[in-house]
């Protein structure tokens, strides 16, 4: 097929049905960008001579020098099947753990995936990563088991095994499915179930329907009622390519039963139904029967379609029979050039036949356009996962935004539809590859303007010249001639002139042109886009019930008088591109289901952004991202004086990358937050290189660690046994004052300088299995906190039943988990998690006298369950409550020995007594006329102030100390006056410095308690996955023992040589492990490294050794 212009493309695009989008996903080298290459080859971009090698996608310096994808980039593509001629928008991603972002970023915009599975290596970490990427995006992969000359040149296979490692390879494949969607039906059921219980309990269910379903108990799993035949991965169902990236070709069962249907005289479907299975070809009977392993026969996979490949590679790369080559290529139809057959590689000779053969390009784009959705197909079930932010549930959104699905569901491109765009990551482009500053070919109409235009110059170029001559030749008229020449020559040189002063723009604009332009990565959902349109721009905060209410009636254009709405922002689309890998292609308009660029945005568009027209649509959910950022540098300039180009560097940096995070600490270095040691590098190269163009220092990676305590140990660091001495020492530990008491249980009370509030907090380590409930439960418990927040406001949060169901599930488990007299009720005594509301550490209410509503307070009211009781204790929060909370969130973001956030610590306060010199009671025995008329205010105005001073701490990631006090005084005052207006002049004002007293009194009494346990750190760990074969194995043993690493599993993998090994991995150990396992290995080992756990530390920070034997272990360690 040759080039495909770009009109066609356009055209093209206006018909969603023959549009597919889809991602290429799978393991890091298993041949991603060498099967894109094939197919960007079949357009005629690149020279099919070239596929496999050029690796046109990847565009990046580093990329081509390194040979893996780091960021994922897209091409259209046109295919033609019989008399339908398809779009194919195709996304290349990255297989690198460490850029499992962009796989998110591509994912998002894309209705199918192809699935890449080396034929050797099998079903590897990151290929069960990426299928569940899919899976949670639902869109629909099809399978390409790639690199099957491996199995003929490298593990010499017979046909016959071959075929059996196929097998075990699907039901890799199809296991990793079937366990993701065994899961959905599961959680599926669980809230049928629910609804069901709620019907009952409304009355809709007759009594004797209700006495029946007492007595008979449905046991199945609903897996037997759920439809799965387009689940798994089948060569009979069509969604399997066989394939050779390297060698050009790829072939599905479809191709061989057309093939030899004709020669053979069977039915296509026949052939279709038996290619793949336990079926063997009696040729007496000339009749196709089954049981072929049983009866010790060739399977018809084997004997139809594997021995003629096995055959050609014998004869073509193994015995190089000439021959026998001529002889199959005769009988195949195939004809080569001469210089191909006497090459002296003979793969040259073999991608040359089975380019024309099995041409990989036609197997796989047959199939893609077969199995895969049009933007058509979207499922109502995606849709509405797309639109449920949070714990939104669809139903529960305004009846403008549910009327939206069928805008998604019609894919129309219509003048009427309303416009819906998702930004999935912004991308920087240099701007000399715009195409708008690119020089453009020119047109017959321009060349033949141009042409006419030198000819007249020409002539009057001529007629001067003769003119001169004449001149010359007389002698009287030589005093003339000088003065007319020069007119004539004056004016030809004031055309060079003017031209030479219209031509010094385009010279000034290269340096003009030296920055870096971003164009978001983007598709569209419904109407149609066009360049200088105006949109809305959808933050992830946005409500659209908000929005419509405060916006005007039936405004749904974007204009600049429209009232100010949060979280909703206005842009316009400046540009509108084609991604056509390196090149971008100016349109003027983009319709429905299409993927395109969009210039312009960088303004108001951070890393992703929900456009649309309607301001009823709710943003997208947030990309699920599977890598987390855990590697840390600090970064400063060489040049002290180029602080500002770094700044902005850093910011373009963060704009640009979806995974990366900068952040700046409270000591004023700039930080760098990477997925992994290859992303550092890249982030570092783009900052010097493309950003902020500067020499740049790099610290060592800063090791994240968390701090804990433990239950007091029996022995010490040598294995004797302390006794009552380590009380003692702790109790020495922390320094008594006339404000600070410790006593001898671990309760530590600290009174405030003012002596008008004592705080009594113990700490108490967590059972690490609620420590890890809590961390895998952030975001309910974020939903948890806000649903609480939205009560104190008198607002309500409408949560999905799924969200309600999973918040009482983490209740009911944490209950089971905290047994014991010492946590008697202490679920419902929980006062706050933190740190930043969400983390793995509980502040226990314990103080006597005092019944806060608990944190389960919101879920109850929501269930419906004692709404009355509830609603009266709704008033008994105490004045200064939320500067107890804020002081125990400060605590638990920086602990005392490394300032590293605290982790699996429960702070109990005990004592709280408050004493006015005014009152001398406690702020809680307030006359009850005050009470009734204030209370149930100040229990409301005081959360907003607290709840943004959190969010104003959170969002400075690592600035400790004074700030959040002042964020949260800054908040609450503009409610100061009419507080203390409220209150009056006997009550003291719950903002005033009494306040932050207070909250430096709570984080000072946790810190203190804390320290009166014993302390340990918590290091990050590294799950390893290595493959590696038997003669490498004691060397990579040799590199995870030096560096701390424990083996958990070692594995043969069935039909090969290799072994894998699982590990886990300090995070501290883990720079350059990678380069030095390939070292020791020769290259035969390669590693995966992904963020795990935190794990604690066995030794105790504050020991010293002071023995020889208690320092030797130590000096083994030392590297060098």
């Amino acid at each position: 097929m040759g080039h495909t212009s770009l009109d066609k493309i356009k055209a093209l695009q206006k018909n969603p049905a023959n549009v597919r989008n889809l991602c290429i996903l799978a393991h890091v080298d298993h041949g991603k960008t060498t099967l894109a290459d094939s197919l960007v080859a079949s357009n005629g971009i690149i020279s099919s001579r070239l596929a496999g090698k050029l690796r046109y996608l990847d565009s990046r310096e580093d990329e081509q020098i390194r040979g893996i994808t780091m960021k994922s980039s897209a091409i259209s593509l046109h295919y033609a099947a019989g008399e339908k001629d398809y779009l194919i928008n195709l996304i290349d991603s990255p297989g690198h753990v460490d850029f499992s972002s962009e796989v998110s970023t591509a994912v998002r915009l894309c209705d199918g995936a192809i699935v890449i599975v080396d034929a050797v290596e099998g079903v590897c970490p990151q290929t069960q990563a990426v299928l569940r990427q899919a899976w949670l995006e639902n869109i629909r992969p099809v399978l390409v088991i790639n690199k099957i000359d491996r199995l003929i040149l490298e593990l010499k296979l017979t046909s016959q095994e071959a075929y059996s490692h196929l097998q075990k390879i699907l039901e890799q494949v199809n296991a990793v499915t079937g366990s993701l969607f065994t899961s959905k039906v599961l959680e599926d059921r669980a809230v049928k179930e629910e609804r069901a219980e709620e019907d009952k309990e409304e009355g809709d269910v007759k009594p004797a329907e209700c006495l029946g379903s007492e007595q008979m108990y449905d046991w199945s799993a609903g897996l037997e009622d759920s439809d799965d035949s387009q689940l798994y991965f089948s060569p009979d169902q069509g969604n399997v390519v066989f394939a050779s990236a390297i060698d050009g070709w790829g072939f599905s069962i479809q191709q061989f039963a057309q093939i030899h249907s004709k020669r053979m005289g069977i039915r296509t479907e026949v052939l279709l139904k038996t290619l793949w299975g336990d079926f063997y070809l009696n040729a007496k009977a000339k009749k196709i029967m089954k049981g072929a392993q049983a009866k010790g026969k060739k399977p018809l996979f084997v004997q139809l379609v594997l021995d003629n490949v096995w055959s050609l590679y014998d004869a073509v790369v193994t015995r190089r029979d000439k021959e026998k080559t001529e002889k199959m290529m005769m009988s195949l139809g195939v004809k080569v050039m001469t210089r191909d057959s006497r090459h002296s590689d003979p793969k040259v000779l073999l991608s040359a036949i089975c380019s024309q053969w099995l041409p990989v390009s036609q197997a796989v784009l047959s199939m893609v356009c077969d199995k895969l959705p049009s933007p058509l197909d979207m499922t109502s079930e995606r849709i509405e996962r797309l639109m449920s932010v949070g714990a939104r549930r669809f139903h529960s959104l305004p009846l403008q935004t549910q009327e939206l699905k069928t805008a998604f569901m019609q894919c129309s491109s219509d003048d009427t539809a309303p416009v819906i765009v998702f930004v999935s990551k912004m991308f920087t482009v240099d701007a000399k590859a715009l195409p708008q500053n690119k020089q453009r070919p020119l047109t017959q109409e321009e060349m033949a303007q141009r042409r006419e235009l030198a000819r007249q110059r020409h002539t009057e170029r001529l007629a001067a010249n003769q003119q001169t001559e004449s001149g010359e030749g007389n002698a009287h008229s030589g005093s003339t001639t000088p003065a007319t020449t020069p007119d004539g020559d004056s004016s030809i040189g004031s055309e060079g002139v003017s031209g030479q002063m219209q031509a010094l723009p385009l010279k000034a604009k290269p340096e003009e042109e030296g920055k870096e332009t971003f164009v978001a990565f983007a598709r569209v959902y419904s109407g149609v886009v066009r360049r200088g349109q105006k949109v809305f721009v959808l933050g992830p905060k946005y409500d659209p019930a908000q929005g419509l209410r405060m916006l005007p009636e039936g405004s749904t254009s974007v204009s600049d008088c429209l009232p100010p709405v949060p979280h909703l922002a206005c842009c316009t689309m400046d540009s509108l591109y084609l991604l056509m890998g390196r090149e971008l292609e100016e349109l003027e308009e983009v319709p429905s289901g299409n993927v395109l660029g969009i210039g312009g945005l960088e303004e108001c568009v951070l890393k992703s952004a929900t456009l649309s027209t309607s301001p009823a649509l709710p943003p997208f959910i947030p990309l699920n991202f599977e890598a987390t950022p855990i590697v840390r540098v600090a970064i400063e300039p060489k040049h002290p004086s180029e602080m500002p180009k770094l700044v902005r560097g850093m910011r373009l940096l963060n704009q640009a990358d979806p995974c990366a995070e900068v952040l700046i600490q409270e000591t004023g270095e700039h930080v760098l937050v990477t997925a992994g040691e290859v992303h550092l590098q890249r982030c570092l190269d783009d900052l010097r290189e493309r950003f902020a163009k500067i020499e740049i220092s790099a610290s060592k990676p800063i090791i994240p660690f968390r701090e804990t305590v433990i239950r007091p140990p029996k022995v010490d660091m040598v294995n004797e046994d302390l006794g009552k001495q380590q009380k003692v020492a702790v109790l020495h530990q922390v320094k008594e004052s006339d404000t600070l008491h410790l006593d001898p249980s671990g309760l530590v009370t600290l009174t405030t300088p003012n002596r008008q509030a004592t705080v009594g907090v113990r700490a108490i380590p967590l059972p690490e299995e609620v420590t890890l409930l809590l961390e895998d439960s952030a975001d309910l418990i974020r939903t948890l906190e806000q649903a609480g927040q939205a009560q104190r406001e008198g607002r309500t949060l409408d949560m999905s039943t799924r969200t309600l169901d999973a918040l009482m599930g983490m209740k009911s488990r944490l209950e089971a988990l905290l047994q014991g007299r010492k946590w008697r009720n202490a679920v419902d005594r929980i006062w706050a998690f933190g740190p930043r509301r969400y983390g793995p550490n509980i502040l226990l209410n314990s103080v006597e006298g005092y019944q806060r509503p608990s944190v389960w307070h919101c879920l109850e009211r929501e269930k419906g369950e004692n709404e009355g009781g509830e609603k009266a204790e709704a008033g008994s929060i105490r004045d200064f409550d939320n500067s107890v909370v804020s002081g125990f969130q400060l605590a638990t973001l920086s602990g005392p020995m490394c300032e590293e956030p605290l982790m699996g610590v429960c702070f109990s306060v005990e004592r709280w007594d408050i004493n006015f010199p005014t009152q001398g009671t406690h702020l809680e025995s307030v006359t009850e006329e005050d009470a009734n008329s204030h209370d149930a205010s100040a229990s409301i105005s005081e959360s907003p102030g607290e709840a943004g001073g959190q969010q104003e701490a959170s969002g400075k990631a690592g600035v400790v100390g004074e700030t959040p006090p002042q964020a949260e005084g800054a908040v609450a005052g503009a409610s100061q006056g009419r507080r203390r207006a409220e209150v009056g002049a006997g009550l003291v004002d719950c903002y005033g410095p009494f306040s932050g007293q207070l909250i430096a009194a709570v984080k000072e009494a946790c810190r203190h308690a804390f320290q009166a346990k014993p302390q340990r750190l918590m290091a990050a760990m590294y799950t390893c996955e290595i493959m590696a074969t038997a003669e490498v194995l004691g060397r990579v043993y040799g590199v995870l023992g030096k560096r701390e690493g424990r083996v958990l599993q070692e594995e043969m993998k069935e039909g090969t040589e290799m072994f894998i090994i699982k590990a886990v991995l300090p995070v501290a150990e883990s720079f350059g492990f990678a380069d030095e396992i390939r070292k020791r290995t020769s290259g035969l080992a390669s590693p995966q490294l992904v963020f795990s756990h935190w794990e604690v530390i066995s030794s105790d920070p504050s020991w010293v050794p002071t023995t020889e034997e208690e320092y030797h272990p130590l000096l083994e360690r030392r590297p060098g």
